[in-house]
């Protein structure tokens, strides 16, 4: 993703905007495209600001974490069940989720979910 332009060229752009310029002469002048002018000159607009926004991050977990309580009674009911079920079972309650997320909801609540093994380890040999 490319970085933002910078802050000193936004505020060039919405000031030629603001003194009478139209958006495809301020972007034409400055180099920019005219979707840009134009989404710089409403932010300036509305919220007084031309920085650009925040970029990155999470978007979407709050989505799941909505449900928090659910997957972990699920969860402590039966240790042993695999994503997949989990999935099926939040989809009977209404609650979408994929398994992806269900794992990352699970990463940041640090808490494992590795099998137990199932056989002993060999002495004489690996396993």
């Amino acid at each position: 993703m490319p970085s933002p332009l910078s802050v000193d060229l936004r505020e060039r752009v919405v000031a030629a905007v603001a003194e009478g310029a139209s958006c495809h002469r301020a972007a034409a002048r400055f180099g920019v495209s005219v979707s840009s002018a134009s989404r710089w000159s409403e932010r300036f607009r509305q919220k007084g600001q031309v920085g650009a926004k925040p970029s990155g991050g999470d978007h979407a977990s709050h989505r799941i974490e909505a449900h928090a309580d659910l997957i972990l009674s699920t969860y402590e009911d039966q240790p042993e069940i695999f994503l997949r079920e989990l999935r099926d079972r939040l989809a009977a309650h209404g609650v979408g989720a994929s398994t992806s997320s269900l794992w990352r909801f699970f990463r940041r609540h640090r808490i494992t979910r590795k099998k137990g093994r199932s056989t002993q380890l060999s002495r004489n040999d690996r396993t």
